[in-house]
């Protein structure tokens, strides 16, 4: 494919965008490549920061840039066709897709899935070798479950849905269109609800709902609880990465971002746009506002409000961290000074 033949297939996300001046630089690219591991023929991207040195040694035929000035014409010394972008990762993400297109089986249930005859199933759907599918359980059109996929009853899944080999849903759990569910992931398991007794711990049965609006997508061997009563909620178009648990009850907004190893208690509620990097914590209860980031193993033990940025354990703003981290830094040379100071008083 020509270069200029992908700037066309990607129309709308390419429109108004600055091209190299040399319409004859029309190389054909024949995949993607990140610019560090680029070949000839390959179309790769820059997005800034310390990949810009890059453009000076890739071998990739095109690139995406920033609108860098600097940088375009870095690249036009080399005679590489290029596009600047405002936002190089997402148009570098769409270009993938022309040359990459996910294994999608063809419509057909296997003979050996296992369907109660109590289901609905709609048109154009996949099911796999050894699926189990049980009583009550509603399923969209186009929807793909790929082998050893279990179904508890009374499940609905909408239109589009992708559930990979090897995840479960528990029952009483209500998944939205053009979600995807990763291997392993375990949606609408009990939460973990128990009562101290005089002679123990008392099961507290969780009969609640886990509902996952459309497009949300769930990672490799995570987990989402179901509550004792009412529901655990996901937000429409938030991303859980692997080895995230969900606890009873939570409330996650929209188009929210949860990196792998996050750990929500029961009961929390957070607002939409939220960021939360790897093995953030999140403590029972607490309410996380609009837009708030979280860097990687933050401890969340209060709530924060709408807009803020936290490190730390506990939580404090990433300003304040960021300058406690540089004296901290500091403290061996710091405490060297201070036993100076200590043995020159006992000197007097």
């Amino acid at each position: 494919m020509q270069f200029q033949e992908i700037i066309t297939k990607l129309g709308k996300a390419a429109k108004n965008n600055s091209l190299n001046r040399d319409r004859n630089l029309n190389p054909e690219i024949t995949g993607v490549a990140a610019i560090d591991e680029a070949i000839s023929g390959t179309l790769s991207y820059v997005e800034g920061g310390k990949f810009t040195a890059h453009i000076a040694t890739t071998e990739a035929g095109a690139l995406i840039l920033p609108t860098n000035e600097t940088l375009q014409s870095q690249a036009t010394s080399r005679n590489i066709a290029w596009i600047a972008t405002p936002q190089p990762r997402l148009l570098f993400a769409k270009a993938i897709s022309l040359y990459y297109k996910p294994f999608k089986p063809t419509p057909a249930i296997h003979p050996s899935a296992v369907i109660d005859p109590n289901t609905r199933i709609g048109q154009d759907v996949y099911i796999g070798a050894n699926v189990v599918i049980q009583a009550g359980v509603i399923i969209g059109d186009r929807v793909t479950i790929h082998p050893n996929v279990v179904i508890y009853p009374d499940v609905t899944i909408g239109e589009d849905t992708i559930l990979h080999a090897n995840c479960t849903i528990h029952e009483r759990t209500q998944i939205g269109s053009g979600c995807t569910i990763h291997s392993g992931a375990a949606i609408g398991s009990e939460g973990f609800g128990f009562v101290p007794t005089a002679v123990g711990w008392y099961k507290m049965e969780q009969s609640g709902y886990t509902v996952l609006e459309d497009g949300v997508e769930v990672g490799c061997n995570s987990a989402v609880d179901r509550p004792a009563v009412g529901e655990t909620r996901i937000g429409s178009n938030t991303k859980i990465d692997n080895l995230v648990q969900i606890g009873h009850g939570c409330k996650i907004g929209r188009n929210c971002a949860m990196a792998s190893q996050v750990g929500l208690a029961g009961g929390v509620i957070i607002g939409n746009g939220v960021m939360l990097g790897g093995q953030v914590g999140v403590a029972n209860q607490v309410t996380i506002g609009d837009r708030v980031i979280a860097t990687g193993q933050t401890g969340i033990t209060g709530n924060v409000p709408a807009g803020e940025m936290v490190s730390g354990m506990p939580h404090i703003p990433t300003k304040i961290y960021r300058r406690l981290f540089v004296m901290y830094k500091k403290l061996p040379e710091i405490y060297q000074e201070y036993k100076k100071l200590q043995q020159k008083e006992s000197n007097q």
